[in-house]
């Protein structure tokens, strides 16, 4: 089975109330949640997104394997990865970096506040 994480907008708010359902035992769904649209885009730019597609389904990379994946050069990639390591959208083990998810849905909405 796929494992799906779902990128979007949250607010602190929406945030506490998904921790605290979650405790309750109701499920959440793999989600990684931006306070903005401007974090998010700021954080998953275009060579990001890259990197992300690069590893998704893959298992640990070393970052000399992402970058030869990407066509980049190791240090613009060792930039990019630890600000995706920062945000908490991939993890490092014992053998490299990872992006544990099978796919990526990407879920936000821009309009007037209601």
């Amino acid at each position: 089975m796929d494992t799906i994480v779902t990128i979007g907008i949250a607010s602190v708010d929406e945030a506490k109330h998904r921790l605290a359902a979650a405790f309750r035992g109701e499920p959440q769904g793999n989600r990684i949640s931006f306070l903005n649209v401007e974090q998010l885009w700021k954080t998953l730019s275009p060579k990001r997104i890259d990197i992300l597609s690069a590893m998704t389904g893959q298992g640990p990379l070393s970052i000399r394997e992402i970058a030869r994946r990407v066509g980049r050069d190791v240090k613009a990639v060792h930039g990019d990865a630890h600000a995706l390591l920062s945000a908490g959208v991939i993890e490092r083990d014992g053998k490299g970096l990872v992006f544990p998810y099978d796919g990526v849905h990407v879920d936000f909405r821009l309009g007037l506040a209601a």
